[in-house]
């Protein structure tokens, strides 16, 4: 059974810092692509940054520059480094994998990033 569990969100002030964290299990990491949605209340799930098994990465235009996203196959994790962090920032964060062997789509729990002075 494939699980991904996020870490890492928590309260932080405008201007800092966080590192998201996602595990993978169930299923063979490298061959993944990944990626980090987020969904603020009242708004829909929307796509923040990804990165494929190649290791090509996107991200929205709200957090280029400041959002970067990057993986360890040894351990089977996908990171989100988050700088310079705005209000507008604030939501549940997801990690999400496409299984491309499968044709899968797995979701993370989500983990509350607000930012707030």
């Amino acid at each position: 059974q494939v699980q991904l569990v996020e870490s890492g969100g928590g309260l932080v002030q405008p201007g800092g810092s966080l590192r998201l964290s996602c595990v993978v299990s169930g299923s063979i990491f490298s061959f993944n692509d990944m990626a980090w949605y987020r969904q603020a209340p009242g708004k829909q799930r929307e796509l923040v940054a990804g990165i494929t098994r190649g290791r090509n990465t996107n991200y929205a235009d709200s957090v280029k520059g400041r959002f970067t996203i990057s993986r360890d196959n040894a351990k089977n994790t996908v990171y989100l480094q988050m700088n310079s962090l705005k209000p507008d920032d604030t939501a549940v964060y997801y990690c999400n994998a496409y299984l491309p062997t499968r044709r899968e789509i797995y979701w993370g729990q989500g983990t509350q990033v607000t930012v707030s002075s």
